[in-house]
């Protein structure tokens, strides 16, 4: 039975009730209307109004609850799904409603996919010209003004000069930085666990942060795609850490169990609170989905921030895993 029809047999059944109770009840109306009679007919239409709205109430719960998960459903946390229940139409449109969350699931993880493999290509690109054109333009700018140096035989030319060296040193450096953070060739080269050491590493020498690591070896084989998206969320968060905590320390572990693999970074900042998500938290639930990995975020017990995702070994084995070279381990 559809929902209009539902509807209006519900509301029959109690129209009908209350004709059958003026048919047959042995209660009268006068002209003018007495105050007792007065009183049972607004009791009665009270009592009519009453049972409507409950049958109506019974009948449409399903749909409130649909409604209250459209409002709140995000397709960044998947398996947000209604259990099908109810009469009439009812059950189809949740079923309707769960199969349009698998659509969008589906194509926004795709989407996502095309989206990041473009972002890294072009991460690729601008380290590449970072590193082999402006690091190669101020390395022979520092040749240069060292030849300068030396040929110069007045003291403050040459002051000038050390400076103008120092300040390009500088800038090669953080080219070379820069170049590194957008391209971890670390990660291609000794893998995840080698990667995330120098990550931490740096991250301890230019912003004072106390970083405590307990990052095991013998994790299971992940394919080149796991590891970076492993990569990215540590990096990420570990940048939220350093711009956004006011933090003393940070921890990071990366840990393998019988059955996933997970990441988890913790620091004993100020904490998240009641802070909208920005574009680089968002961006880490893209990551996560694209591998099939839970990303929590939360509360530490020490009250910062804490950075969870979860990678299940399903997913990362099998094919993936097989053609991974094992001298990266």
């Amino acid at each position: 039975m559809s929902l209009f029809w539902r509807i209006f047999v519900l509301n029959a059944v109690v129209l009908g009730a209350a004709t059958a109770l003026l048919l047959w009840a042995p209660v009268t109306v006068s002209v003018p209307v007495l105050l007792t009679e007065a009183v049972v007919l607004i009791g009665g239409l009270a009592v009519m109004l009453v049972a409507n709205a409950a049958l109506l109430r019974i009948g449409l719960a399903p749909l409130a609850r649909l409604t209250r998960r459209m409002s709140t459903v995000d397709i960044l946390r998947p398996g947000q799904r209604l259990a099908v229940s109810g009469h009439g139409g009812v059950p189809a449109l949740i079923r309707a409603f769960n199969d349009m969350l698998d659509r969008l699931e589906r194509e926004r993880a795709t989407s996502a996919a095309r989206a990041l493999s473009a972002q890294e290509s072009e991460r690729q690109r601008i380290a590449r010209e970072l590193h082999d054109e402006v690091g190669q333009s101020l390395t022979v700018v520092l040749m240069d003004l060292d030849r300068a140096a030396d040929r110069s035989a007045d003291p403050g030319l040459r002051a000038e000069l050390a400076q103008a060296q120092e300040t390009t040193r500088a800038s090669l450096d953080e080219v070379r930085r820069l170049a590194h953070r957008l391209r971890p060739g670390v990660l291609e080269d000794l893998g995840l666990v080698s990667a995330l050491t120098a990550l931490t590493t740096e991250l301890a020498d230019h912003t004072g942060l106390v970083v405590r690591r307990r990052l095991e070896s013998g994790l299971p084989r992940l394919d080149e795609q796991t590891e970076l998206v492993l990569y990215r969320v540590a990096q990420e968060s570990l940048t939220n850490v350093a711009r956004h905590a006011d933090a003393a320390g940070v921890d990071v572990a990366l840990t393998g169990h019988e059955e996933s693999v997970v990441l988890r970074i913790q620091d004993d900042g100020r904490g998240i609170g009641l802070a909208h998500e920005g574009a680089g938290i968002r961006g880490m639930r893209e990551r996560a989905l694209l591998i099939g990995a839970t990303l929590e975020i939360g509360a530490a017990p020490g009250g910062g921030a804490d950075v969870s995702l979860t990678v299940p070994l399903h997913r990362v084995g099998g094919d993936h895993a097989a053609h991974q070279d094992p001298a990266r381990r």
